[in-house]
C-alpha cells in the first residue's frame, strides 16, 4: 500500500521536502529547472571528461546486472549535471521523455528530492522510492545513488541506478556502491599514473638536458636507458644502443666492475669507447644503484668529453687568467708602446715570447694578452719550467696513459697541453727546459699534436703558445743551450718588458697602487712617505723590477718605517727612520731580513712562509740557498 507522505523515521527526506517547499518548486515540475545544451553541455562534457570516461565501463556493468529488469545508470557531475545515461530503451525513452537527459540538473533546487540530490547533500549513499521523490512525476521511479569521492574526500560526481518503484530491492543501492568505490579507486589509480608519468617525463627532460652522456645499465650488461647526450657521443640511435651490451661500447668494462664491487670509486677516470665511427676516449664515472641491503642492483655510467673536462680541470688548477691590459699600472710613453702592441697581437694564433729581467710582470702580461684574445672564456695554464724537475716535465706537459710508469694514476692523467685546449698555455722560464724537451716541444709547435707517456695515439690539441724567459736566449743559442729552430719558432712575435729603472715615471705611480693593495690584504693603515724619501725609491737602480718594489713597501707597511736611506746617507734618529749601517744598505740586506721574520712567524715552514711572502716555494729555497740560511735554525 502506497504511503501519501514521506516515510517518518528518513528524517532527511523530510527536511528535503520542506526545503524544497520553501524553495517554491512546485510537485507538478515535470522537468528539471536548468537543462544544458549546445556549447554550454559539450564545454561541460569536455571538463568531465575523465570522470566520463573512468565511469562508463563501471555504469555499462552495472547495467548488464540489472539488464532486462527496466533499469537505468545515470552518472552526474558534483552539482548533479548528467553526463552520461545507459539502460534498457523502453525505460531509458521514458526517462528522456522526462528530460533525464545529458545536461539536466538533479540537484534539489532544480528538480526537488531525489537520490541523486540527496546523495550531494547528504554526502552518503541514499535510496529513494515512490512519494519519497518531491515531484509527482517521479513517484513511480525506485533510485539508488551513492556519490563519488577523490582522494581527498571531496564529492566530483554521483551514480545512480533507476527502475520503476515496484523493483525496488536493497541490493540495488549495494550494487551502486560497489560501482562508486571501484570508479574512486580507479580515480585514484589514474591520478597516480598521471602523476607517474609528469614525473616520469620531468626526469626524462632532466635526463636529456644534462650536458653529459648517460647510461643505466644492470649487472648483466645490460643496457636500460641512454639519453640523448650519450646516443650522440657513441654514434649510435637508442634503438641500436638497447640492444648491445656494455662491453660492446666501453672498453675495460670489466675493471670498472671490479673496482665498484671492491666498494671503491670510480670517478673522473679515461677510458676507451668504441663508437660507430671510431675509437674515442672519453672521461667516466660510474655510480652503483644500492639496494635496502647496500647491494649493487643498477649502475649509471656518465661519460663527458676530454676537451670538457680539461677545460674544468684547467678552471680548477688556476687555468684562468685574472689580468688585463686596464690593470696594469703605468703612463712611460715607451711602455704603453707595448701595452698598445700587445693588444694588437692578442688574437694572432702564432707563438709570443716575452722577455725582459726577473719581476718586470711577464705573467701579467700573458694573462693580459689571453684576456685580450678571442681566447678568453678557454684555460690559462701557466708552467713555471725551471720550478719542475726534469724528470716529471714531459708528464707534466704532456700527461701519461695508464700504466705508463710506477705510481701512474689508474686511467692516465691529461698534461697541460691538454687541459689548455683552445685556450693558451704561458711556459715560463723557458730557457730553463732541456734541449730534449725542448725537441719535444718544437714537434708540439709544428705538429700541433700531443703524445702522452705510453701512448700510441697522437692528441691534437688547439693551444696558443706564449713563452717568457729572463734570459738572453740569443746568446743561449750561441752557447748550444737552447735549439735554434725552437728559438725561432718561439720568437715570433716578440714582446720585450723594459725593466723599472727605465720607467721611473711610472714609479710614484706603483707605489701608490701597491701601497693601497698591500694595506688593505694586511688590513694595515697606509704609511705616509717624504718627498725625500720618495726621490730615493724613484732613483734607485731597482734590479728586481716591480716585484722588489712591492717587496719594499709591503715592508715599509709592516714597520710602518723607511727600511733604507738609498742614497747611502744616515739618517738622524729624530726622523723616526731605522738607521742602518753602510754595509747594510742593499735592498738585499732588506729582503733577507724580511725573509727571516717571516720563516720566524710559521716557525720555519717553507710552503706558509712562501704563501705570504707571495713567491714560489723554489723560489724561496733559491733565496734561502743565497743567503745561506739553514730552515733548521728556525724551526
Amino acid at each position: 500500500m502506497k504511503s501519501t507522505e514521506p516515510k517518518p523515521h528518513k528524517q532527511y527526506i523530510v527536511q528535503s521536502h520542506e526545503r524544497c517547499s520553501s524553495q517554491g518548486i512546485d510537485k507538478g515540475l515535470v522537468y528539471s529547472r536548468k537543462i544544458l545544451s549546445g556549447k554550454k553541455l559539450s564545454e561541460k562534457l569536455e571538463e568531465k571528461k575523465e570522470l566520463i570516461v573512468i565511469a562508463t565501463p563501471f555504469m555499462n556493468s552495472l547495467y548488464n546486472c540489472v539488464k532486462g529488469s527496466n533499469f537505468f545508470a545515470i552518472i552526474t557531475d558534483e552539482e548533479g549535471c548528467i553526463l552520461n545515461v545507459m539502460g534498457d530503451k523502453g525505460i531509458v525513452d521514458e526517462a528522456y521523455k522526462l528530460k533525464m537527459v545529458p545536461g539536466a540538473y538533479m540537484n534539489e533546487e532544480n528538480i526537488g528530492t531525489n537520490a541523486m540530490s540527496l546523495a550531494l547533500t547528504q554526502k552518503v549513499p541514499v535510496q529513494v522510492s515512490n512519494n519519497e521523490h518531491y515531484l509527482e512525476s517521479y513517484h513511480k521511479w525506485t533510485c539508488s545513488c551513492c556519490p563519488i569521492k577523490d582522494t581527498k574526500g571531496n564529492i566530483i560526481g554521483t551514480i545512480d541506478l533507476t527502475g520503476y518503484s515496484e523493483n525496488v530491492h536493497p541490493h540495488t543501492l549495494g550494487m551502486v556502491v560497489a560501482a562508486a568505490k571501484f570508479i574512486e579507486k580507479m580515480l585514484e589509480i589514474n591520478k597516480y599514473n598521471e602523476a607517474l608519468i609528469h614525473n616520469n617525463n620531468h626526469i626524462k627532460t632532466i635526463f636529456n638536458t644534462i650536458s653529459k652522456g648517460i647510461i643505466t645499465l644492470d649487472l648483466s650488461g645490460t643496457i636500460k636507458t641512454t639519453n640523448k647526450i650519450a646516443n650522440e657521443m657513441f654514434g649510435f640511435s637508442q634503438t641500436k644502443i638497447l640492444e648491445m651490451k656494455i662491453w660492446d661500447l666501453v672498453e675495460g668494462w670489466q675493471e670498472i666492475l671490479d673496482t665498484l664491487y671492491s666498494e671503491k670509486n670510480f670517478i673522473d677516470e679515461d677510458v676507451y669507447i668504441k663508437s660507430k665511427k671510431n675509437k674515442l676516449q672519453l672521461n667516466v664515472s660510474a655510480h652503483p644503484i644500492l639496494d635496502s641491503e647496500k647491494r649493487i642492483q643498477e649502475i649509471i655510467l656518465v661519460f663527458q668529453e676530454l676537451k670538457k673536462v680539461r677545460k674544468l680541470a684547467g678552471r680548477i688548477s688556476s687555468g684562468h687568467a685574472v689580468y688585463t691590459f686596464n690593470k696594469i699600472i703605468g703612463e712611460n710613453q715607451e711602455f704603453l708602446k707595448v701595452i698598445n702592441y700587445c693588444n694588437k697581437i692578442a688574437n694572432s694564433r702564432s707563438t709570443i715570447l716575452i722577455t725582459g729581467e726577473s719581476g718586470t710582470g711577464k705573467e701579467v702580461f700573458a694573462q693580459s694578452i689571453h684576456n685580450a684574445s678571442d681566447r678568453r672564456d678557454e684555460p690559462f695554464i701557466a708552467v713555471n719550467c725551471g720550478a719542475i724537475p726534469r724528470s716529471l716535465i714531459e708528464s707534466e706537459l704532456f700527461g701519461y696513459e695508464d700504466g705508463a710508469f710506477t705510481g701512474a694514476k689508474r686511467g692516465g692523467c691529461p698534461g697541460k697541453f691538454e687541459i689548455a685546449d683552445g685556450g693558451t698555455i704561458f711556459l715560463d722560464e723557458i730557457g730553463e727546459m732541456s734541449l730534449d724537451m725542448q725537441t719535444k716541444l718544437l714537434r708540439v709547435i709544428e705538429e700541433k699534436v700531443i703524445n702522452r707517456i705510453g701512448g700510441r695515439n697522437p692528441i691534437p690539441v688547439n693551444v696558443r703558445i706564449i713563452a717568457a724567459t729572463n734570459k738572453n736566449l740569443k746568446a743561449e743559442v750561441e752557447k748550444g743551450n737552447f735549439r735554434n729552430d725552437l728559438f725561432y719558432r718561439l720568437n715570433v712575435l716578440p714582446v720585450y718588458l723594459p725593466p723599472l729603472r727605465d720607467r721611473k715615471d711610472d714609479i710614484p705611480l706603483l707605489i701608490e697602487f701597491f701601497m693601497n693593495t698591500v694595506s688593505k690584504r694586511l688590513n694595515k693603515r697606509k704609511v705616509e712617505i717624504p718627498e725625500e724619501y720618495l726621490e730615493n725609491l724613484i732613483n734607485y737602480n731597482w734590479p728586481g723590477n716591480i716585484r722588489e718594489l712591492e717587496n719594499v713597501i709591503e715592508l715599509i707597511i709592516n714597520t710602518e718605517s723607511m727600511p733604507l736611506n738609498l742614497e747611502k746617507r744616515s739618517i738622524k734618529p729624530e726622523t723616526d727612520f731605522i738607521e742602518i749601517e753602510e754595509e747594510n744598505l742593499k735592498l738585499e740586506y732588506i729582503e733577507k731580513k724580511h725573509i727571516l721574520s717571516v720563516l720566524g712567524k710559521f716557525k720555519g715552514n717553507v710552503t706558509s712562509a712562501s704563501k705570504a711572502l707571495g713567491v714560489g716555494r723554489n723560489t724561496l729555497y733559491r733565496k734561502l740557498e743565497k743567503y745561506n740560511v739553514e730552515i733548521s735554525s728556525l724551526k
